[in-house]
């Protein structure tokens, strides 16, 4: 920013006043529009990680039902598999086996939605700490708006003082 040195008042002293007031209102403006283009791409990277964060939900929640689906069925298979064990001794290494196979897949199932709570929880921490930054630069755009037009209304009383003093 310019420095203002004061100096009699001259007819070109209000011209430059006026293209330093014009010049500032372009920064300010430039500067906005550069802060609002910040504001509206987090906002969309916001947006973004929420959809992401309900996806995976709705992916947890699906997990969940298969797993308890699994857990009834491995149940069930179970309580079967010990009334024919009884009756049919020759079934059991193929009954074995397939609870083994159940049993794996339960455990990768697992693997699974503890990985994709772990990405949720981190998804989450991020979507917190983009609000924060959102918040911020929401704080710091309002303060130099303030001070800008602070510094536009000084500069038009200074005019008119200055078009007063010509007259």
């Amino acid at each position: 920013m310019k420095k203002l040195v004061k100096k009699p008042v001259k007819g070109d002293e209000v011209a430059d006043l006026k293209r330093e007031m014009t010049e500032l209102k372009r920064e300010s403006n430039a500067k906005v529009k550069e802060f609002e283009l910040q504001v509206k791409s987090q906002a969309e990277e916001i947006e973004r990680r929420g959809e992401e964060i309900e996806r995976l939900k709705a992916d947890l929640q699906t997990k969940d039902l298969a797993v308890e689906q699994k857990k009834k069925d491995l149940s069930q298979l179970e309580k079967e598999s010990s009334l024919k064990i009884k009756a049919l001794e020759s079934e059991v290494g193929v009954i074995t086996e397939e609870l083994g196979k159940r049993e794996a897949d339960l455990q990768t199932l697992k693997k699974s939605i503890n990985e994709r709570e772990a990405e949720m929880n981190q998804l989450s921490e991020e979507l917190k700490f983009k609000n924060q930054q959102l918040v911020s630069k929401s704080l710091e755009m309002e303060s130099y708006e303030k001070s800008t037009k602070d510094r536009i209304l000084q500069l038009v009383s200074r005019i008119k003082g200055l078009e007063a003093k010509a007259r």
